[in-house]
């Protein structure tokens, strides 16, 4: 790894502890990445949190999907939820991989979460993850009464590779106008398979994720027929960053970090959406790097897991006005 001179000091001194994940080998990065959790779960408390799997059936004959499901002990009256995406570069990853920080929604804002367990690429590529990822969402919206959940204040989010889904997702909401969603939360988005921007060229050796494996990733998640950056068939939903129209998306929370290959992605994102009319917070946290967030103990790392829990507060604490 290049020495970075602006990486924050608390995180330099635990990089090296951090793993290796390899994008050329699937199963190796899956079992690599599983373990690290796996760890990490291992004392993961429930005080206070229920937990329950939702079945929701599959879109146009899919197979079902799994839903974690996350609410307060004794919740009362419908409650604001959270669409959460995990993230792993549309390849790994588990929707149990995300349980403490859903935990944590729920302890802290009050608020449900449901958990996408959506397909991988590369044995299913875009659309099935999207898909999964919608079904999960209009279920979540028309089961709402059931659920104890206020279908007008659903939040759609995500990190890394699950916030490019969440974005594709809430476009796609947008666009079929079916669900209301009242806010999105895009922390480290994955969303343009061109690979264009400076920070996505010139980082090809930062810690926990680089180009090379930001390459495979969209070759995995677009499949055998993507023809490269180039490509004009790739939908808007798979790399939300392709979209030219961004107005009537609802209000935004945008999270990158400086030296991560996804970063200027994730910027030039949210400028897009504010001069499309949208309301936008954006912090871009120095010192940081993608994945850095597992160092949970850094004070930049509690700083914007605090600062995302509040921008979800803030969007959701109002309902969207009937149409």
């Amino acid at each position: 790894m290049t020495n970075f001179p602006t990486l924050d000091p608390e995180l330099a001194a635990a990089v090296t502890m951090l793993p290796s994940l390899d994008f050329g080998d699937v199963p190796s990065a899956r079992s690599t990445f599983t373990a690290l959790l796996d760890a990490m779960l291992a004392d993961l408390s429930m005080d206070g949190v229920s937990l329950r799997e939702l079945t929701v059936p599959g879109l146009d004959g899919a197979p079902d999907v799994v839903v974690r499901f996350f609410t307060p002990e004794h919740a009362d009256g419908p409650l604001p939820v959270l669409v959460w995406i995990h993230g792993g570069g549309f390849a790994i990853g588990t929707a149990a991989s995300s349980d403490p920080y859903c935990v944590d929604v729920v302890r802290e804002l009050g608020f449900a979460v449901a958990s996408v367990e959506y397909r991988l690429a590369p044995e299913t590529p875009f659309p099935g993850p999207l898909d999964d990822c919608y079904a999960a969402l209009t279920y979540i919206h028309s089961h709402a009464g059931e659920l104890g959940v206020d279908p007008t204040r659903i939040a759609v989010g995500g990190q890394s590779a699950g916030g490019g889904l969440a974005a594709g997702t809430v476009l796609r909401a947008r666009d079929e106008g079916v669900v209301p969603v009242a806010f999105q939360l895009l922390e480290i988005p994955e969303l343009d398979d061109r690979l264009t921007t400076v920070s996505m060229t010139e980082f090809v050796d930062t810690p926990m994720w680089h180009r090379p494996n930001a390459i495979l990733s969209w070759q995995y998640y677009l499949g055998e027929s993507y023809s490269g950056p180039d490509d004009p068939n790739v939908s808007i939903y798979a790399a939300p960053a392709r979209a030219t129209d961004l107005a009537g998306l609802p209000a935004t929370y945008v999270a990158t970090m400086e030296l991560d290959p996804l970063r200027d992605e994730g910027i030039d994102y949210a400028v897009r959406l504010l001069r499309a009319g949208v309301s936008v917070e954006l912090h871009s946290f120095p010192g940081t790097f993608h994945g850095s967030a597992l160092l949970a103990t850094a004070e930049v790392s509690k700083r914007g897991h605090a600062e995302a829990l509040e921008a979800l507060r803030r969007g959701l604490r109002l309902r969207v006005p009937a149409s």
